[in-house]
């Protein structure tokens, strides 16, 4: 197997996961970036982000994907962890019915802060936990297909349906992307402006690669 450098891609697509505290947004994160879960639960402390290159096509596309880091707490998510997101997962608790009703708070703000065509996947997570459901499959779908968002039912425990939701979400990135680059004239950097921003941290950007831009 031919070896890329991390750098190596075509597209660079920034994904925020978003929900209430305790849906295990951290798990399905390290899941699919790491193949990792962890059994503690303990709440992300600062903003924390994991990356990981999928193919698409014949593109390599690199997911920057951002994790609230524990303050969806305290309602204190600033815009700069919007800010670029192309992409996002909304994630309830299929075990706890209130996450599921913040869902439509959760989805305000992230309408509010983002492009009209971010690509919104609604995530039930720990869905191996069967006898506890609260949350029912027919409600969720209902409710994606009203706000016009894909839906998906994952276990970052079994690692059940956690590569397809964020391969789905990435795959449908890359087709707007494509589109509204074909509609404008085959230029996808004039669809994503490769513009840097700066969050205090590593520079971060959903943007089309170019030399020098976004790495170390």
């Amino acid at each position: 197997m031919a070896y890329r450098a991390d750098d190596d891609y075509d597209y660079l697509f920034k994904v925020v996961l978003i929900g209430d505290s305790g849906v295990g947004k951290s798990n399905l994160l390290s899941r699919f970036t790491r193949n990792e879960f962890s059994t503690e639960s303990k709440s992300t402390i600062g903003v924390e982000f994991a990356t990981r290159s999928i193919h698409v096509d014949d593109k390599v596309v690199k997911a920057q994907i951002w994790d609230t880091a524990g303050q969806e707490r305290y309602r204190a998510i600033t815009s700069a962890y919007y800010r670029g997101a192309v992409g996002a997962l909304l994630v309830y608790d299929v075990t706890r019915h209130i996450t599921f009703e913040n869902v439509e708070r959760w989805l305000k703000e992230l309408r509010g802060h983002t492009d009209s065509n971010t690509v919104i996947m609604l995530v039930g997570n720990k869905a191996d936990l069967r006898h506890l459901r609260a949350v029912s499959t027919e409600d969720a779908k209902a409710f994606a297909e009203r706000e016009n968002s894909f839906f998906m039912e994952t276990s970052a425990l079994e690692s059940m349906n956690v590569e397809s939701a964020f391969t789905e979400v990435l795959t449908q990135i890359y087709r707007v992307v494509s589109r509204r680059a074909l509609e404008i004239g085959n230029d996808p950097g004039a669809v994503l402006r490769g513009q840097t921003i700066n969050v205090d941290m590593k520079d971060d950007v959903s943007a089309v690669k170019k030399v020098g831009c976004c790495s170390n």
